[in-house]
């Protein structure tokens, strides 16, 4: 095979390395490359596709780590056999995923600001990391992620969170949805959870996956309802603590206490949910509840989605050393789920200083653009009220409207703005009034979030200030 002909995605948030790996493995799978095909050369195809060698490499060395395709010295590279997957007929009535709307104004919460990424540095740590693989890295490894990058996260933990524990109490999977059902399969069965409401809708909906009974627990702007909380039934309770989501509420420091005094009271649990802590304007971070954990009884977990970019697909848990046995015992033929090569990137990424000057860096960015958005905000206000702008990357807007939530937010589709509704991630979708709209600020720029706002305002019939006080001129 002399070429390949992929449409790699440039201004896409995902690397150009894990396009071409993806789209090629892709290819093995579905037959479109043969077994025993071999592949162009790193230099042709780069020059093919007119990207770097390094870029190849990167792609080639993630298929080689994968058993995807094989390396033959003097030769080159060569697919290999995959174990064919079993097709899933879906009917056509029922679609798979929505066409993806491409809006003029994205305020979607999990959005990032994608040009800020520093490639030139992650591109370099993943060809020295490519350069230095050698045959013990084409094993699977360690079940719980290498032991190089859960050291790496013991520290940082520690040091920006307070979470004392050992690199052996951290398990690393690919996100939160295949960490979290890990878990509720190592508690008893009999366990009810407590899930926040309005809350994050893949929690819940995990639970119900595994047949397991979970309760909605109301929100109120000092975190979770610890009065609902300890008049329920609950074993397990899953929080956000530091910005709840989507309220943006940060549980105060006397519900801290007593949540985790409620957990110790009994044989119970919390599943902290730490997943955008880094980003912290109006204060020093406040410490994750596992630093304040004196009984065992918190289990933790974060991501790299916010804090570096979503496309890369690790996430990790400390679980309590009365847990790790047990994890151990009934998980242990278990493989990590993220890409060996992938982890030590991370690692060396870390090691090296790179992700806590990018941190920094991030944070100043996100309260700049957090800025922008309130001044361009507050010219609309009183009709318009912000909360939760103290942490994480978006805020909660109250409307004083006539307009419902849908109502408003099919005006700013029909503006091609795209926005969310609190109503949403409530499960029973009970009507709020006046309407609560969530704004992130993540993707945008200073400009586009100024010009969002004075649009969404415009189709939302909102009039400011401003043209209040032309108009009395």
């Amino acid at each position: 095979m002399d070429m390949l002909m992929f449409q790699l995605q440039r201004n896409n948030a995902t690397p150009l390395y894990q396009q071409l790996y993806q789209e090629i493995k892709e290819a093995i799978i579905n037959g479109t490359i043969s077994v025993e095909t071999k592949l162009p050369s790193k230099r042709k195809l780069a020059d093919y596709l007119v990207i770097s060698q390094t870029t190849v490499e990167l792609a080639y060395g993630q298929l080689l780590a994968e058993g995807f395709i094989e390396s033959r010295p003097r030769k080159g590279f060569y697919a290999q056999p995959v174990e064919e997957l079993a097709y899933l007929d879906v009917p056509q009535d029922e679609p798979v995923m929505a066409n993806q709307v491409d809006y003029a104004f994205d305020f979607h919460p999990g959005k990032i600001d994608t040009p800020s990424f520093p490639f030139s540095a992650w591109r370099k740590i993943a060809k020295e990391v490519i350069d230095e693989t050698n045959h013990e890295m084409l094993h699977s490894g360690h079940p719980q992620g290498d032991e190089v990058l859960r050291q790496e996260i013991a520290r940082y933990l520690f040091q920006s969170r307070g979470v004392i524990c050992e690199s052996s109490q951290i398990i690393i999977g690919s996100g939160t949805e295949q960490l979290v059902p890990l878990l509720i399969r190592l508690l008893p069965k009999s366990l009810v959870f407590g899930f926040e409401n309005p809350g994050y809708p893949l929690t819940h909906n995990i639970f119900s996956h595994y047949d397991r009974k979970a309760v909605p627990i109301p929100v109120d702007q000092e975190g979770i309802n610890l009065k609902e909380l300890e008049a329920s039934h609950v074993d397990a309770a899953y929080v956000t603590p530091s910005h709840q989501f989507p309220t943006g509420s940060v549980l105060s420091a006397t519900r801290r206490s007593q949540l985790l005094n409620w957990a110790g009271a009994k044989d119970r649990y919390i599943i902290e949910d730490d997943y955008d802590s880094e980003f912290r304007y109006t204060s020093r971070p406040i410490p994750a509840l596992q630093s304040m954990d004196k009984s065992g009884r918190v289990i933790y977990i974060s991501t790299f989605s916010k804090s570096l970019m979503p496309s890369l697909r690790i996430a990790y848990m400390v679980l309590p050393k009365r847990l790790l046995r047990a994890y151990q015992q009934t998980f242990l033929h278990y493989s990590s789920s993220v890409p060996r090569l992938d982890q030590q990137v991370v690692a060396r990424f870390m090691k090296d200083g790179h992700f806590a000057r990018h941190l920094n860096r991030m944070r100043k960015l996100y309260q700049k653009k957090l800025e922008k958005l309130t001044s361009s905000l507050f010219l609309y206000a009183p009709a318009v009220k912000i909360f939760g702008e103290q942490a994480g990357m978006h805020i909660v807007l109250t409307v004083e409207t006539a307009h419902s939530e849908k109502e408003l937010i099919e005006l700013a589709k029909q503006a091609n703005i795209r926005v969310f509704g609190l109503q949403s991630y409530d499960v029973h979708e009970q009507d709020i009034s006046p309407p609560r709209i969530i704004l992130g600020f993540g993707g945008l720029s200073e400009k586009e979030i100024e010009q969002g706002v004075e649009r969404l305002m415009a189709c939302w019939k909102i009039p400011s200030k401003k043209s209040s006080s032309s108009r009395k001129r």
